[in-house]
């Protein structure tokens, strides 16, 4: 079991994931939120059959898995019904989480998650680490990868923690502006800074 978690977290569009796969390049095991969330929601999974029954079968698709997009729709500008499926989704994530962190074989984990300080997952996690970009590059870097409207980026953007906010909760900030290179260089001086953490703590 890795002892010590790093959280990786960003706004949307900031290339947490192109980070992350410079970790795994060194070794270090991921463990990604939005990876587990699915698994969370699968075919037969418990999740699934609590949606199913709260929501009805009409947020599934014709193969009996989960309408992702119509289940959004029926929460998005819902509180009541968002904090209903939160409330079921966050604890089942959570503990999935935390046993792919048990199972883990690497000197530490990187864990992928998205809303961090937003679901208070920070608690969970050694140290944090914040994959920034100015706000444009992720409106546009966003747009142009789901084939979505600028105005629906900012509005999933309005729904995250300001950026300023983000990066005063974060025990270190990466840049990803950086041409490829550095960006690797900058990663590779984290793992060895995580590393020499790990085998202390």
């Amino acid at each position: 079991m890795a002892d010590f978690i790093v959280g990786l977290t960003g706004g949307i569009g900031s290339g947490k994931t192109t980070v992350a796969n410079l970790f795994l390049d060194f070794g270090i095991e991921l463990v990604d939120a939005d990876i587990i969330a699915r698994e969370a929601v699968a075919k037969g999974s418990q999740g699934l059959c609590e949606i199913k029954k709260h929501f009805g079968s009409e947020v599934l698709d014709s193969n009996g898995l989960l309408d992702r997009a119509k289940l959004r729709s029926r929460v998005f500008d819902n509180e009541k019904e968002r904090q209903w499926l939160n409330n079921l989704l966050h604890p089942l994530i959570r503990n999935h989480m935390l046993k792919a962190v048990e199972d883990a074989k690497s000197p530490y984990v990187i864990m992928i998650v998205p809303l961090l300080f937003e679901n208070g997952l920070d608690s969970l996690v050694n140290t944090t680490l914040v994959v920034d970009i100015p706000p444009h590059e992720q409106i546009t870097r966003t747009a142009k990868r789901d084939g979505v409207t600028s105005t629906e980026v900012e509005k999933i953007l309005n729904r995250q923690i300001s950026r300023e906010l983000r990066l005063t909760k974060a025990d270190t900030v990466l840049d990803n502006t950086l041409p490829p290179e550095e960006l690797r260089k900058t990663v590779q001086l984290l793992h060895l800074k995580y590393l020499a953490q790990a085998s202390s703590a």
